[in-house]
């Protein structure tokens, strides 16, 4: 059922040409403006509003998902009126809602609109929002998670048509007391540790942080390469609070391309083998899978998978493994978006003076594992580098 919150009144009072929303996990920024969208398009016929993300996946997956839940929890939902091949909401009065991403250049530089929404603006370029911008009529939403600085605090924080508010998990009276927990257990680790001090500052608080010391650079493509070499699956498994997560690993012309496949919890062993024969995977289909769980590759292999391995571990190779996958240009496809997500926030430690120490912060790196697995066991050339465990 649909909760009206704090974070949507306060995001309602903005009343300037450029209504800037930056804010924390779970404060409810996407789920608060689509609302005030829907209301305004049954309220003004004829009016035309653009909702826009860094990639059709991402807007699936997030704005489009969220707005559908919200028509029909609000009875404004007619399945004629959703036209899925264009991603557009047609309301009886003429007004309609369309998706569209940031990477169509026919987009951005087509159609003039009354109403823009740009979803996670910090994952989209400065030009892009330009384009999108001189071709709107009234006004102008933007929200995102201030993980550094961009563009929007550049050049628009500061403009005379601005309004800017910070929403945090507690502006959210929606939010699931378990979900409150799990993210104010960062409050107390903040103490001592200077990721998670910055993780609270930004992802709690809603305010700026900084991502300094990234581990990896990667490039987003469409699809995987019909020309690429299959090198591996790789799996990390998980159940309860962390996913299983399985990716596929691609080589061409000393690139690496990914695709995720599965993040999921509660999948067992017998859950995953399911999936696989859903995605396609054959029998002899080389996977790389978590060496620390033995019992479960056997499950694997039991099930039918006779070439699941246990990924090469040993003292270093963890950075042996982020080295390998660095020594090339790394490409994920736009649809990974956990692999994604991971990727934008993978960061080396750092001591109590803020100086980076050679070893990965383990935390929210179920995919990235997986891609190390397979990278580890399949690109190396010497097996014996590393204990097989």
């Amino acid at each position: 059922m649909f909760q009206k919150t704090t974070a949507q009144a306060k995001i309602a009072s903005l009343k300037k040409r450029i209504r800037i929303v930056q804010g924390g996990t779970s404060s409810s920024k996407t789920f608060s403006i689509l609302p005030l969208l829907i209301t305004y398009a049954i309220q003004k016929p004829m009016t035309e509003i653009s909702v826009v993300s860094e990639s059709i996946p991402h807007l699936k997956r997030g704005a489009i998902k969220d707005f559908l839940k919200i028509m029909m929890w609000t009875n404004n939902y007619k399945d004629d009126r959703w036209n899925k091949s264009s991603l557009k909401y047609k309301f009886s009065n003429n007004s309609f809602i369309e998706f569209f991403s940031a990477d169509q250049p026919d987009k951005l530089r087509g159609a003039r609109r009354d109403v823009l929404f740009i979803n996670e603006c910090n994952n989209i370029g400065f030009e892009a929002y330009q384009q999108l911008a001189i071709r709107t009529k009234n006004f102008i939403y933007l929200d995102y998670n201030p993980s550094h600085e961009f563009w929007v605090h550049e050049h628009l924080l500061n403009d005379n048509d601005s309004d800017f508010i910070i929403l945090t998990y507690k502006d959210n009276e929606a939010l699931d007391p378990a979900i409150v927990r799990e993210i104010e257990k960062a409050k107390d680790k903040a103490e001592t540790s200077s990721y998670w001090a910055n993780w609270w500052k930004v992802y709690g608080l809603g305010l700026l942080g900084s991502l300094q010391n990234t581990i990896f650079e990667f490039n987003q493509v469409d699809r995987i390469p019909n020309d690429a070499e299959f090198i591996a699956y790789g799996l990390d498994f998980g159940f309860s609070s962390d996913p299983a997560a399985l990716v596929a690993v691609y080589k061409m012309n000393g690139e690496l391309f990914v695709d995720e496949l599965i993040y999921q919890t509660g999948l067992t062993n017998s859950d995953l083998t399911q999936r696989f024969r859903a995605i396609g995977i054959n029998d002899y289909d080389k996977i790389i899978a978590d060496s620390a769980e033995p019992k479960s590759i056997e499950d694997i292999y039991r099930n039918g998978y006779k070439a699941v391995e246990g990924a090469r571990k040993g003292p270093d190779s963890i950075r042996a493994g982020i080295d390998l996958i660095r020594q090339h240009k790394l490409n994920v496809t736009k649809s990974s978006l956990n692999l994604i997500k991971e990727l934008r926030a993978y960061q080396w430690q750092q001591d109590k003076d803020g100086n980076i120490l050679p070893k990965p912060i383990d935390f929210n790196n179920h995919a990235i594992d997986s891609l190390r697995y397979a990278c580890l066991n399949s690109l190396t050339q010497n097996k014996g580098d590393y204990l097989i465990l």
